[in-house]
């Protein structure tokens, strides 16, 4: 979205004085994302934090998915975090110093019907996050991994689906997560759950049984 990304770029040169460069890239597209990276390299613009951002929901019955936007969603939430993380990773660790912060979500923690795709792929993000940080020990670089739950954006609008109750009383403001997300990666910490109410949601998981759980999600989910 050049328009929005312009808009802030703008911003921020006139508030703090930097020098902010624009490059949409459609990230879904492997080669797209492989120039990013050498265009960037031949600017001689070194990147030592990386937040892997992008991703959207998808909404409804798997039966019934259009296979394009599943496509879409698979390329965007796991294809395009994990090859980012592949291309910029090595010159941080060469450098002894860099952060990553990857963004996962609650629905990380249990399956979701309704958003079984989404689901599993943000527990992709945390599962891949958790490793890679570990195997960052002694590096001087880090990789964390947050996991926000509802949160004033609009992914409800591009995943397709109207906003319940549960989304209506547990939405975060997006400022908030972005500053426990920022605190926590320039900490180095491994990974957090954004909010009280959210943290409490993803520890019951564990203790709850798995077909419970399951059951929950899915009413919780439900319009």
């Amino acid at each position: 979205r050049t328009e929005l990304l312009e808009q802030l770029a703008q911003e921020l040169r006139g508030r703090f004085s930097v020098a902010t460069h624009v490059m949409p890239t459609d990230l879904a597209n492997e080669a797209a994302r492989q120039g990013l990276h050498d265009e960037l390299r031949t600017k001689g613009i070194k990147i030592d934090l990386l937040i892997n951002n992008a991703g959207f929901g998808l909404f409804g019955p798997f039966a019934h998915s259009e296979w394009r936007r599943v496509h879409q969603l698979l390329d965007v939430d796991i294809a395009a975090l994990t090859h980012l993380t592949h291309l910029f990773l090595p010159p941080m660790v060469e450098q002894h110093w860099g952060r990553i912060l990857l963004v996962a979500s609650t629905a990380a923690f249990q399956p979701t019907p309704g958003y079984a795709v989404y689901a599993a792929a943000k527990s992709y993000v945390l599962s891949f996050g958790g490793a890679i940080n570990r195997e960052l020990r002694g590096t001087g670089v880090s990789c964390t991994t947050i996991c926000p739950g509802v949160t004033e954006t609009p992914f409800f609008d591009v995943a397709g689906q109207k906003e319940t109750f549960y989304h209506r009383m547990t939405k975060m403001k997006s400022d908030v997560v972005v500053h426990q997300a920022i605190d926590a990666l320039l900490d180095g910490r491994g990974a957090i759950v954004a909010g009280w109410f959210n943290s409490a949601l993803a520890l019951s998981t564990r203790l709850a049984p798995r077909g419970m759980v399951i059951n929950i999600a899915e009413r919780l989910m439900r319009n």
